[in-house]
């Protein structure tokens, strides 16, 4: 099976990015492909690089990264719902004449039109949170 996550509760108030890390994670390890998670509404801010975890907390940040690497995972943030809660990468950053950016790979900013494909190319889309 080929899975598309959407993702919708911020990382620090909601379960919505561990519970989808989760499955995510048992998934795989039954042998199915995650293609793509996207990020949306408030969990957009998993995508930023300048969270740090309470000692003892998962870093859920750092977890993520690693399991789209390990997993060629696609990870997109949905742009408008992480500009407007002051999220950039560093393209937008200088699009919009800021002095820093906050997203970094492999984080990567795109539209609603990713969802929209991959709910398109997957066997399953499955979404996590309100």
């Amino acid at each position: 099976m080929n899975y598309t996550l959407v993702i919708h509760g911020a990382p620090a108030s909601s379960q919505s990015c561990q519970t989808a890390l989760s499955f995510a994670r048992a998934a795989l390890n039954r042998g199915h492909k995650i293609a793509r998670a996207f990020f949306f509404r408030d969990a957009v801010h998993i995508g930023s690089g300048l969270t740090v975890a309470p000692q003892g907390e998962a870093d859920l940040h750092k977890a993520w990264k690693e399991l789209a690497e390990e997993h060629e995972i696609d990870l997109v943030i949905c742009i408008s719902a992480a500009l407007k809660r002051g999220l950039v990468d560093e393209r937008e950053a200088r699009r919009y004449d800021k002095v820093s950016h906050n997203i970094d790979a492999p984080f990567n900013f795109s539209g609603l039109g990713q969802l929209i494909d991959g709910a398109a190319t997957s066997d399953h889309v499955i979404t996590f949170g309100d």
